[in-house]
């Protein structure tokens, strides 16, 4: 009776190993597409007038889910108040008063997000970065690099909790 559990504990400990690898690789990826996406509105130039600008993303933002829309709001400082009606109006609040430069940039970010939402991501960000000249792969090294700083930050914490816990374990 005893070796399933054993076996059942090893395999919950792999299985959780798996998620967690996949939780990082995850959040890598998301990280990293933040960040392209970030690169690419820097280097969108100021071409439309502000009224065709707001135009577009009034409509765009309209037809984007929540999430989408929360990820560009982030992207510009923007958090959501308590009863201002949702992140959609706070963002169309704060599009109807920025500058051209910051609407073309929310534009070409807006694209790629609906796009993204609707095609491979992927596909999507590799295409924009390739029109804008941004450097993907500098930007995957450095996402890659925080990671690792906080990973190495977590653990240097860990050990000093982690022996007690193994002692509790052991006894129990």
């Amino acid at each position: 009776m005893h070796h399933p559990k054993k076996q059942t504990s090893t395999d919950d400990a792999e299985w959780k190993a798996e998620q967690e690898k996949q939780r990082k690789e995850a959040a890598l990826a998301k990280t990293t597409g933040i960040r392209v996406l970030a690169a690419i509105a820097a280097a969108v130039p100021v071409r439309l007038m502000k009224r065709d600008l707001l135009f577009i993303l009034e409509k765009l933002v309209s037809v984007m889910d929540e999430n989408r829309v929360e990820m560009l709001a982030r992207q510009h400082g923007i958090r959501q108040k308590r009863d201002d009606g949702g992140i959609s109006k706070t963002l169309v609040a704060f599009v109807r008063r920025t500058d051209e430069g910051t609407l073309s940039r929310l534009l070409v970010e807006t694209a790629i997000l609906l796009a993204a939402s609707r095609m491979n991501a992927v596909t999507v960000l590799r295409d924009a970065s390739s029109t804008y000249k941004v450097d993907t792969d500098a930007i995957s090294l450095k996402v890659k690099q925080d990671f690792a700083a906080k990973e190495k930050a977590k653990l240097a914490k860990r050990p000093a909790g982690k022996p007690i816990q193994s002692k509790l374990r052991k006894s129990a």
